[in-house]
């Protein structure tokens, strides 16, 4: 919710700021007259209140949103890059899901017969879900070589991360088509 907050406020911001930054090159472009520009001044100085109050609000609302922004950039952040967090005798350990994805990729493609591999990883209450999406050979057992992929990188991951893998879903997207050329004799 807050991220959904947070790109509504750029928004908001980049808007007004490019309303300014219009209104200042015109200014400063002489597309406004002097006469022009002096009027709305002393409309806002006079007793222009709706001007007065389109201002002053204009003014908050950047204020706050630059308030936000700054808050946003100088927060201490962990959850920058999405990890696997782990607490041992000695401290703790993250491992990012970057990580686990290169692992499960790495595994994967050990097995003959893939060709095209991509992982999402997503931690469940179980452990890690691994989803594998593979553009095989099509020589290969497709049962056999999923069976394969999900039990290599399965072991893997545990083996290398200590995480419990709650599953792996193997997807085959396609296969690749075998280029087989007949000689022509004649």
């Amino acid at each position: 919710m807050a991220k959904i907050m947070d790109r509504l406020l750029l928004l908001i911001y980049s808007l007004i700021v490019f309303a300014l930054s219009i209104a200042a090159l015109s200014v400063a472009g002489r597309l406004v007259t002097r006469g022009q520009a002096l009027n709305w001044v002393g409309e806002l100085y006079g007793n222009g209140t709706v001007l007065q109050g389109l201002v002053i609000s204009t003014a908050v609302v950047l204020v706050l949103i630059s308030l936000r922004f700054l808050y946003v950039a100088l927060r201490r952040n962990n959850a920058s890059a999405p990890s696997i967090d782990q607490r041992t005798d000695y401290g703790d350990i993250r491992i990012s899901l970057e990580t686990v994805e290169n692992l499960a990729l790495k595994a994967a493609s050990r097995q003959r017969g893939v060709k095209d591999l991509r992982a999402r990883i997503r931690i469940a209450e179980a452990g890690i879900d691994i989803v594998l999406r593979a553009v095989v050979d099509g020589e290969t057992s497709i049962p056999g070589l999923t069976e394969d992929i999900q039990k290599s990188v399965k072991e893997h991951v545990e083996e290398i991360t200590g995480i419990p893998v709650s599953g792996v879903s193997v997807f085959v997207a396609n296969i690749i088509q075998s280029q087989s050329f007949k000689s022509r004799v004649e």
